[in-house]
């Protein structure tokens, strides 16, 4: 038996495959940290913490003429949400039901990615996780309406090839710039065509845990790493008669190992009702 104690849950393994496979396509969808950052893992359970490879000194040792260092590590957060399901419901996948009520998988799935995204992105102190945002040392550039998204786009671009950071890049969204771009137009002419053509295809990615604005970052690799240990699986806790709560897990760190890959471009709060033409 492992950790996940998913044999002992009362759900045949058709009703299994479906909670499974919704909380696999709901967490492609939400997940955007995991396509613009190196992923290392799953390295299983046991792995607790990553190297920095750096030494914290420690400023009085127990014996005089000694000196002592701790050796730095990022230590695994581990993530766990859980959610209940009917069991009478979960036993028509046995009897050949295709439609299983799988809403509590969706909110639960959705939770779980917004979790990692924002520890990605916006970093998670008690996690000690510094994010992509607040590592970066360039000045965020503000947006202030939304047929700006080109202008601040090529700006950022600007900063972080100063920098030396090449691309090629993306353009991770919050959901208002994403519906911004998708929505409006400026002349019949889509402003995320326009955003497109400063950046390679399929480069604009929806990133629903961002806030107040997008991410324009280098996705050449080595600048950003995220370390799974277990990777996102779905576990046993407990059940009745009626109910059975399982739960989404994870354990995972975030490193930022060059801050100048990514530049915050942020959507003005002020403008966000009007534009400005």
């Amino acid at each position: 038996m492992d950790l996940l104690k998913r044999q002992h849950a009362p759900l045949t393994d058709e009703a299994w495959k479906q909670v499974d496979d919704e909380a696999r396509r709901v967490l492609k969808l939400n997940l955007a940290g995991r396509r613009v950052v190196d992923f290392s893992g799953p390295h299983g359970w046991k792995l607790g913490a990553v190297n920095n490879g750096r030494l914290e000194p420690i400023g009085k040792g127990p014996v005089d003429g000694v000196w002592h260092a701790v050796r730095a590590v990022a230590p695994l957060v581990e993530l766990r949400a859980p959610f209940t399901m009917k069991i009478m419901e979960l036993d028509s996948a046995a009897r050949g039901a295709g439609d299983l009520d799988l809403d509590p998988v969706i909110a639960v799935a959705e939770r779980v990615a917004r979790a990692e995204d924002a520890a990605v992105f916006h970093g998670f102190k008690e996690g000690h996780i510094t994010g992509i945002i607040g590592a970066s040392p360039h000045k965020p550039i503000e947006v202030p309406n939304i047929l700006a998204w080109p202008r601040a786009v090529v700006a950022g671009l600007e900063v972080l090839r100063a920098s030396g950071m090449n691309g090629p890049y993306a353009l991770a969204l919050g959901i208002q710039p994403f519906d911004e771009l998708d929505a409006d137009s400026e002349h019949g002419y889509p402003l995320r065509r326009r955003v497109e053509e400063s950046l390679p295809a399929g480069s604009l990615i929806w990133a629903p845990a961002i806030r107040g604005g997008a991410v324009l970052l280098s996705v050449r690799g080595g600048d950003y790493e995220l370390t799974v240990g277990q990777d996102l699986s779905i576990g046993y806790a407990v059940h009745d008669r009626t109910d059975v709560e399982l739960y989404l897990t994870e354990s995972f760190t975030f490193r930022v190992l060059e801050a100048k890959a990514a530049i915050f471009l942020r959507r003005s709060p002020e403008s966000r009702t009007g534009r400005s033409r």
